[in-house]
C-alpha cells in the first residue's frame, strides 16, 4: 500500500533578506583576544587537564575531536572554534544540520535565527529560498567528486560559488556506466536542474562574512568537518529543493569520515560541546563499527582517549568518571553523559556555558605573551 505524501515540492518559499532574523554576526561574535569571563574552578580544573590531554594528543599525531552543536555557533564561539582550527589544535569538526545551517547563513548574510512559534503558526518557519536551494545543490555538485556534506559546504562557501555542469554531460555520464558508484548522484542532478531550471555552469554566491564560518576554516586548513543530519530534523527540509536521497548520501560519507577520525583516536581526546543527542548517538556507533573493523584484523580496540562532555544541564550530582549511575538515578537517564561514559577511556562531565568553556580553553593552549 503506497501511503499520501505531503507535497513537499508545492511549498511557497521566501527570500531569506525577508526573514526577520534575530541574530547578527558582528553583535555575537567572541573576540578570542579578549580575557574569558570568570568561571568556577570546578570548570577550571577540567580546562587544565582537556588541555594538557590536547597537547599531549597532539605530539603523538592522535585524534583531537570537537563535536558540537548549533547553539555553539548561534552563541558566537565560531571565533573561538577558528582560532583553535587555525592553531592546530582540532584535527576534526562535527556538527548537525543547524550547526550547518546557522554557519552558512551568517557567512552569506551575517544573520540567521527566526521565531520557531510565530514562522510555524504562519507556515514560513524554515521556507527560506537560499538556506534550502544553496545547501542542497552544493551537496548535489559536491557529490560528483565525492566530497561529503561537510566538505561540500565549506568548499561552497570558501570559493564563492557552485559549479554546475550541464544535463547533458550528466546523461552521457549515466547512460555511459549506469553501475557506476556517482550514477545516483549524477542522476539526482540531472533531475533536479530539469525540475527546478537550474542552471548549468558557474553560479557565483557571495559570502562576504566567510570569516565567521567554521565550515571554511576547517576547509581551509583541510580537516574534515563532518555533518549528521536527521531526515526532517532541518529547515533546508522545508523546501521544493528538499531531496532525503542527497541529504543521506552526504551525510552517510561523513559518517564514514568520522569513522577514520575515531580509528586515530588511540590516546587521543574528543569534546562534546553542547550536543545532546547527535554527539553521543554517532560517536558510540562510529567506535563500535572501528572495534569491529580492528578485531578482524586482530588490533586491539581504541583505547586511552579522553572525553570532555560540556553542556549547560545539571549532570545529575552524579561524579561521571566513576561510570554510570543505578537506573534508579535520573541521572541514568540523561544520554549525552551516559552513551559517552560507555565510550571506554576517560570521560568527565563539565556544567559550563559553550562559550566560557572554549574561551579558557583556548587561552590555556595559547596563553598571552607576557
Amino acid at each position: 500500500m503506497a501511503f499520501k505524501r505531503l507535497d513537499i515540492r508545492s511549498i511557497h518559499v521566501f527570500p531569506l533578506a525577508q526573514r526577520a532574523s534575530m541574530s547578527q554576526v558582528e553583535d555575537i561574535l567572541i573576540d578570542p583576544d579578549l580575557e574569558p569571563a570568570a568561571a568556577p574552578e570546578s570548570v577550571l580544573s577540567r580546562v587544565r587537564d582537556c588541555a594538557a590531554h590536547i597537547v599531549a594528543a597532539r605530539k603523538n599525531q592522535a585524534t583531537v575531536m570537537l563535536i558540537y552543536g548549533a547553539h555553539l555557533v548561534k552563541n558566537g564561539a565560531s571565533s573561538l572554534v577558528n582560532r583553535l582550527i587555525d592553531q592546530g589544535w582540532i584535527t576534526h569538526l562535527a556538527t548537525n544540520g543547524a550547526g550547518v545551517i546557522h554557519d552558512w547563513e551568517f557567512a552569506h548574510q551575517a544573520s540567521s535565527t527566526e521565531s520557531v512559534e510565530k514562522n510555524v503558526a504562519t507556515g514560513t518557519f524554515g521556507t527560506w529560498e537560499e538556506t534550502g536551494r544553496n545547501i542542497h545543490l552544493a551537496l548535489m555538485v559536491g557529490a560528483l567528486s565525492g566530497k561529503g556534506f561537510g566538505e561540500s559546504i565549506g568548499e561552497l562557501i570558501e570559493t564563492d560559488g557552485i559549479s554546475v555542469p550541464s544535463a547533458g554531460e550528466l546523461s552521457l555520464l549515466i547512460s555511459a556506466d549506469p553501475t557506476h558508484p556517482l550514477t545516483p548522484a549524477r542522476a539526482e542532478l540531472f533531475h533536479a536542474i530539469r525540475t527546478h531550471q537550474i542552471r548549468e555552469g558557474r553560479i557565483p554566491i557571495s559570502h562576504r562574512w566567510k570569516y565567521s564560518s567554521i565550515f571554511r576554516s576547517a576547509y581551509k586548513k583541510g580537516i574534515p568537518i563532518t555533518v549528521h543530519p536527521g531526515i526532517g530534523y532541518d529547515i533546508f527540509t522545508n523546501h521544493p529543493f528538499f531531496n532525503g536521497a542527497v541529504i543521506g548520501r552526504a551525510g552517510g560519507w561523513d559518517f564514514e569520515v568520522f569513522g577514520t577520525s575515531v580509528d586515530q583516536l588511540d590516546n587521543g581526546v574528543v569534546m562534546s560541546v553542547g550536543s545532546a543527542i547527535m554527539g553521543p548517538q554517532v560517536f558510540e556507533k562510529s567506535l563500535s563499527c572501528v572495534n569491529n573493523l580492528r578485531l578482524q584484523a586482530r588490533q586491539p580496540i581504541v583505547q586511552g582517549h579522553n572525553i570532555y562532555v560540556v553542556d549547560l544541564q545539571d549532570g545529575g550530582n552524579w561524579d561521571w568518571t566513576k561510570g554510570e549511575p543505578p537506573k534508579d538515578n535520573p541521572a541514568y537517564y540523561l544520554r549525552f553523559c551516559k552513551s559517552f561514559s560507555r565510550m571506554g577511556g576517560g570521560m568527565q562531565y563539565i556544567q559550563s556555558d559553550n562559550v566560557l568553556f572554549l574561551h579558557h580553553l583556548l587561552r590555556r593552549l595559547n596563553p598571552p605573551k607576557s
